[in-house]
């Protein structure tokens, strides 16, 4: 199979602090929301005190990148590792750490394409403001984004503000919002959804500003759904879903503002966060420079009717917190024409041409997809090997996708795929794997941590090598 990507496409492969690093307690780094979340869990699966041990095999693991053939590596820097407490003393040691990694990925001619925050807010902003809910958070994180900037922008051009704002926001223990009532637990939500647009804001007006060609922009995970039937409350139902999840935080970072169905929804929940007059100049001016979207599956949808007991707006969660069902918008059901992961992902290659398309044609910005994989258990044969055909056969068939959308007309940037080596699951802790590269331990056995190229990492070694033209 063949298929075309420019000369300068982007290959790379991604990761996050919380999930792959390790030496949770170490080198002056404070803790986080994501290990506190993960602690909670320890008696049940793996927690982020080891995770991955990228920490200390971060020049082995990035020689294995090297072999591989990365051109770049799409991962988050810790703000904790940073800014212990959140908005407090510089810990020159974090400094430190990420600088060596930058410079041992650019010496192994790999670029840095660096998140500023993946799930793992400071506890101590928490503790002192609620976190989100406080214009101090946006003032702290502001300030954590320039001295990034300030110390590594001088080699690093691609960066990414939040991942996945749009899905962090949903999922209650993810933003630390505790509030048993339903209502008050969306008014805290719809404010710490808002300054984090606002920290996203000041984040690009910095960077563009401390890194003259420095290019920045969001990850957002993105939504495509389809509509129950060709019913026409059913297709509107379908195109909220992906208004409500995904196109509202698009809109807000490119224009500045709600549109206007997510004004009214703030409204009829009452939830209208509170804004500054300054608010609107800030986030109307902060031009992002490309748009980053995290593809794993498509939704479907019905029509979901409010009633007496179920006034409009209204949330139920009977599937997740992510995939929330909406009185009045939409109600979540099972594709009958799509295979599911063991999870319950629907694998859809088709979605993601869809997306790619849907946004490069709304906001005409560079597209790169910094997260795209398959989460399944893997197993390590007697001779010291993993064959994972069902991963090669998920990510060739969305690379080809990639391709389909470029010759769309979509302007691609890359395509950086989760994850680079195996890393804690949020839920599943090891038993779910997602990377090119095994590594050695259990939930609750840390056996060698030997790092095992998987028949993946060699597939896609020669993918990069061919720019895609062998898949």
């Amino acid at each position: 199979m063949k298929a075309k990507f420019p000369d300068n496409f982007l290959w790379g492969a991604s990761s996050s602090a919380f999930q792959i690093e390790g030496g949770w307690n170490e080198g002056g780094k404070g803790p986080t929301v994501a290990d506190v979340n993960s602690f909670k869990r320890s008696h049940l699966q793996a927690d982020s005190k080891v995770a991955s041990d990228f920490y200390h095999h971060w020049p082995e693991d990035i020689a294995l990148m090297k072999e591989m053939g990365l051109d770049i590596y799409r991962f988050s820097i810790s703000w904790a590792r940073i800014i212990p407490d959140g908005d407090g003393e510089i810990n020159q040691e974090g400094i430190k750490f990420y600088n060596d990694v930058i410079n041992c990925l650019l010496e192994n001619g790999i670029q840095p394409f660096i998140t500023l925050y993946h799930f793992d807010l400071p506890y101590a902003l928490v503790e002192k403001y609620n976190g989100w809910e406080s214009r101090e958070c946006v003032k702290a994180f502001e300030r954590y984004a320039k001295v990034c900037f300030e110390a590594f922008g001088d080699r690093v051009t691609y960066w990414q503000v939040h991942n996945e704002q749009n899905l962090m926001v949903r999922v209650d223990e993810r933003v630390n919002i505790t509030a048993e009532d339903s209502w008050e637990a969306d008014r805290q939500r719809a404010q710490m959804d808002y300054h984090m647009f606002l920290a996203h804001a000041l984040a690009v007006k910095a960077c563009h500003s401390i890194i003259p060609e420095g290019k920045i922009g969001p990850a957002v995970s993105s939504t495509c759904t389809y509509p129950k039937s060709n019913r026409p409350e059913d297709v509107w139902a379908a195109r909220l879903n992906d208004w409500f999840k995904t196109d509202y935080c698009l809109d807000m970072h490119y224009y500045g503002r709600y549109p206007g169905y997510y004004m009214r929804y703030l409204k009829e929940r009452n939830i209208v966060p509170v804004m500054m007059p300054e608010d609107e100049e800030i986030l109307k001016d902060a031009k992002m420079d490309f748009i980053a979207l995290n593809y794993y599956r498509t939704l479907c949808v019905s029509y979901l009717p409010a009633d007496d007991d179920h006034p409009v707006g209204e949330r139920t969660f009977p599937i997740n917190q992510v995939d929330f069902d909406q009185y009045g918008y939409f109600h979540h059901i099972k594709n009958e024409h799509l295979a599911s992961s063991e999870y319950g992902a629907q694998i859809d290659p088709l979605g993601l041409r869809t997306v790619l398309n849907n946004y490069y044609q709304k906001y005409h910005l560079p597209l790169i997809v910094t997260e795209n994989g398959l989460g399944t258990a893997d197993t390590l044969t007697e001779d010291g090997k993993v064959h994972d055909d069902y991963r090669i056969d998920y990510l060739r068939e969305h690379i080809l996708a990639c391709s389909q959308a470029i010759e769309d007309g979509v302007e691609m940037m890359g395509y950086s795929p989760w994850s680079v080596m195996d890393l804690l699951s949020s839920h599943e802790g090891f038993k779910k794997r997602y990377g090119f590269i095994y590594i050695n331990r259990e939930d609750h056995d840390l056996k060698d941590m030997r790092r095992i190229k998987k028949d993946s990492f060699y597939w896609y070694s020669r993918v990069i090598k061919t720019n895609g033209e062998e898949l």
